[in-house]
């Protein structure tokens, strides 16, 4: 069987074994009697969902924004003695604690959707930027001498060259960032954030397990959906001969 043979069927497997455990969690909240308690908060839900989306795509694209341009400089041979020095400072929004990130957000910010962004945003940067240095400066250099030595400008190198090479290094980082950022989301209820947090938290305080489960499901299978997605568009959009997916 061929390599991409192999790749298919690891991947239906992936998904089959995805929908079995769907299944029996289904089976499992209806015999435990809170599939009828989760249902009953279908309006909550749905609202709150829309909320923890539009907080994830707005992190989400503030960090791609800055993330890739900054790795993008920092793998320039002119900054990278400054590079690891600058990826420690970043670090910083995944060593800390993100309630004590979100703490330092609200006494910066204030309440409500900016802390909660802006604390998004830290905790997902690092990953975006180091990914994106770490294809970059790992483009084969017998490629770099070639499109050299054919005359190519630093710019035509970097765009023809490091960029499409970089690719697929690159998407796992903002893939690992988008896929932590929707589990990240739900704490950002404690600043006046919104988000499917709310009914987590209030399931928690009211030790109400149906409610509880009515926002960590669905966080899952968010968080689920966007990983999907970033695969997919990983597989579309980097070329095949530096895609080892196909």
């Amino acid at each position: 069987m061929s390599t991409s043979g192999v790749r298919v069927e690891r991947h239906v497997g992936e998904r089959l074994a995805l929908v079995g455990v769907l299944v029996l969690i289904g089976f499992w909240l209806h015999q435990a009697g809170l599939a009828d308690d989760i249902l009953s908060h279908r309006d909550d839900i749905i609202y709150l969902t829309g909320q923890h989306i539009e907080l994830t795509l707005i992190s989400g694209a503030l960090a791609i924004g800055t993330g890739l341009p900054l790795g993008v400089l920092l793998s320039r041979r002119f900054m990278r003695r400054w590079a690891e020095g600058a990826m420690q400072v970043l670090n910083i929004g995944t060593t800390i604690p993100t309630l004590a990130v979100l703490a330092l957000s609200m006494i910066l910010l204030g309440i409500g959707t900016p802390p909660a962004i802006f604390a998004l945003w830290l905790a997902s940067l690092l990953y975006i930027v180091r990914n994106a240095y770490s294809g970059l400066t790992s483009v084969p250099f017998h490629l770099l001498e070639a499109a050299y030595g054919v005359g190519m400008t630093s710019w035509q190198v970097l765009w023809k060259v490091e960029i499409p090479n970089a690719l697929f290094v690159t998407f796992a980082g903002i893939r690992t960032a988008m896929a932590i950022n929707v589990g990240t989301v739900p704490l950002v209820f404690l600043v006046g954030g919104g988000g499917l947090g709310q009914l987590i938290f209030t399931g928690i305080d009211l030790n109400d397990p149906g409610t509880m489960l009515a926002g960590a499901i669905p966080t899952a299978l968010l968080a689920v959906a966007v990983d999907a997605l970033m695969g997919l568009a990983a597989y579309a959009l980097i070329p095949r001969g530096v895609n080892p997916l196909r």
